[in-house]
């Protein structure tokens, strides 16, 4: 397969449209017609079920949307990776989100660059969950997240793992308790359906960083976890952090690209998840 057949399928699978998709491709749509169905011969299978008045994918046209994207994702960061191999000053990307590293960032670039194998070292500084497709974008080397997170192309250790807190506003009918639990909180009890809590909050309110979340805790729209050490940093007259004896911990991870060779990166991720 090449890759124009795979764009073209996937600009056809998100669309749902000829039209719209050859639009976005800026083609006309006889021949992107065409392309799915020679892709579809290529293939012995039948991608794309259409009526005239509907385009729906069948089954093996979900599997190949998957990994079709996976694919155009993992040829566009081996060119990424290539130019920034030519640079003739390398430097190892760090992907951060601002106060998303447990206090352990300055510690940790402070050893790495005792490292025999240390280059210079660029944060790139993300917003909430977008430090997995920088990596996969080959637009940065490691980066340090909380679980949980798609590890698909990934290699990941932990750093450190701490408590969460419940952030819940001063005038909440808890915040004067002591014994608060999930359940209590009308949160989820599973560490999976928490997290899918967590980024709908994000979601919906459109959180870009953590002053945001905060402020919405203390205006008194939402109710939170977040890791004892963004507590410590973020202390607010209207916000009461409470133990949550119930709740997972968060756990901060570095992660990288599986195909990473770079010898500068395995020092980083010796290092850090040494430091804690």
């Amino acid at each position: 397969m090449e890759s124009r057949s795979l764009r073209y399928f996937v600009a056809v699978a998100e669309e749902l449209n000829f039209a719209r998709a050859a639009e976005r491709l800026g083609i006309s749509a006889p021949p992107l017609s065409r392309a799915i169905r020679k892709l579809e011969a290529d293939l012995g299978v039948t991608l794309f079920e259409r009526t005239t008045h509907s385009v729906t994918l069948t089954p093996p046209g979900t599997v190949l949307l998957t990994e079709a994207r996976f694919a155009l994702e993992a040829l566009h960061a081996a060119a990424r990776r290539a130019q920034r191999a030519a640079d003739p000053h390398p430097k190892l990307v760090l992907a951060v989100k601002a106060d998303g590293e447990a206090g352990l960032l300055e510690s940790i670039l402070a050893r790495y660059a005792t490292e025999p194998a240390a280059l210079p070292v660029t944060i790139r500084l993300s917003g909430w969950g977008e430090q997995v497709r920088l990596l996969r974008a080959g637009e940065a080397d490691a980066a340090l997240l909380y679980e949980p997170f798609d590890r698909t192309g990934l290699d990941a250790e932990t750093v450190t793992v701490e408590p969460r807190l419940a952030a819940i506003p001063a005038t909440h009918p808890l915040a004067s308790r002591t014994d608060l639990t999930l359940a209590g909180l009308s949160l989820p009890g599973d560490a999976q359906s928490l997290a899918r809590y967590l980024d709908t909050i994000v979601a919906r309110h459109g959180i870009a960083d953590l002053p945001q979340l905060i402020t919405l805790v203390e205006l008194g729209e939402i109710v939170t976890l977040l890791p004892e050490s963004v507590t410590t940093r973020y202390p607010r007259p209207g916000v009461a952090y409470r133990k949550l004896p119930d709740a997972p911990p968060a756990t901060l991870s570095i992660a990288w690209p599986q195909n990473s060779r770079s010898t500068a990166t395995a020092a980083l991720v010796r290092i850090a998840t040494s430091v804690a």
